[in-house]
């Protein structure tokens, strides 16, 4: 089972990077080629990145996440598709991981809070049936010396008890 753990992302590794040293040792010239095209044209292709300024469709820099400024600004950047920029990309991707791991964190701080105030209450549960049972006990014990008294008395047996200097 280990060796499974570790031989399944060492393939996943060789096999992602066997895929970006394979697209940028061959440079796909589709996307020059669309060069002076529109947009929609240019962004067919996934692996073409369209830039407003220069109206230029390229190959986009698998090497760098993002496209460098110098290639395309991100404001002006397209890649998928030709309404979002690189920018509100990167904004909205920073706004839903925050809200995520802030929803994540709030889960997990009530879901311990409410496991502690659960078993605090449980334990109080337990302590107050405790406490029941032994004056429950407490009862029967002072009970049953009167009736034992009562019965000592009854048949004369109220003096102290033969037995009890050698305890």
């Amino acid at each position: 089972m280990m060796d499974l753990r570790i031989l399944l992302p060492a393939l996943l590794l060789v096999l992602g990077l066997a895929t970006v040293f394979a697209q940028s040792s061959a440079p796909d010239k589709a996307c020059e080629a669309k060069n002076g095209t529109s947009c929609e044209e240019c962004l067919k292709n996934v692996s073409c990145l369209w830039c407003i300024t220069t109206k230029t469709c390229m190959t986009y820099p698998v090497r760098t996440i993002l496209p460098p400024h110098a290639l395309c600004p991100l404001n002006d950047a397209r890649w998928g598709l030709c309404w979002m920029n690189f920018q509100i990309l990167i904004i909205t991707l920073a706004v839903v991981g925050g809200v995520i791991i802030i929803a994540f964190l709030v889960c997990l701080f009530c879901c311990c809070k409410c496991e502690n105030f659960g078993s605090t209450r449980f334990e109080a549960k337990m302590e107050r049936q405790a406490n029941k049972m032994k004056t429950k006990q407490e009862e029967r014990r002072t009970e049953m010396k009167q009736r034992h008294d009562e019965i000592r008395k009854k048949y004369g047996l109220s003096g102290q008890n033969p037995y009890s200097k050698f305890a």
